[in-house]
């Protein structure tokens, strides 16, 4: 029986994404998408799960990345690090103010939202004016 690697799988399965050239077997470091709409190929950090509309690339193959005719190349800056501590810091404290229980002075608006749009599932709400008692 072939040993298995920590993924469960064969040997031939690595745990790290490579780059989604044909016969290229380095690291994957950028992402890759299309924005057809807008005619623009957006090369980023590599992103956090593989989607099947995006292509991993390695560092050579998106520096030498060229677009179709007519068509923009967007890159995004990378940072080539973790985040700060300040970076985490800041998300944590993010999330504590936003877990905490909002302050009983009635400023959010209080009532039925009043549905003026729809759009397949979505709904758009606009927020009723509440009954005042004269």
């Amino acid at each position: 029986m072939a040993p298995r690697t920590l993924t469960g799988y064969g040997p031939s399965v690595s745990p790290v994404r490579r780059c989604s050239r044909t016969a290229c077997s380095q690291p994957a470091v950028f992402t890759l998408t299309y924005v057809y709409a807008d005619s623009t190929a957006v090369l980023g950090p590599l992103a956090t799960y593989a989607e099947p509309h995006c292509y991993d690339l390695c560092a050579e193959h998106a520096e030498r990345l060229t677009a179709p005719r007519g068509w923009e190349v967007v890159r995004l800056p990378t940072d080539g690090g973790s985040p700060s501590t300040d970076d985490l810091e800041a998300l944590a404290n993010a999330v504590r103010e936003a877990a905490r229980p909002a302050p009983s002075g009635g400023t959010e608006p209080v009532g039925q939202g009043v549905e003026v749009g729809r759009r397949g599932h979505l709904r758009v709400l606009r927020s009723a004016q509440p009954h005042r008692e004269r």
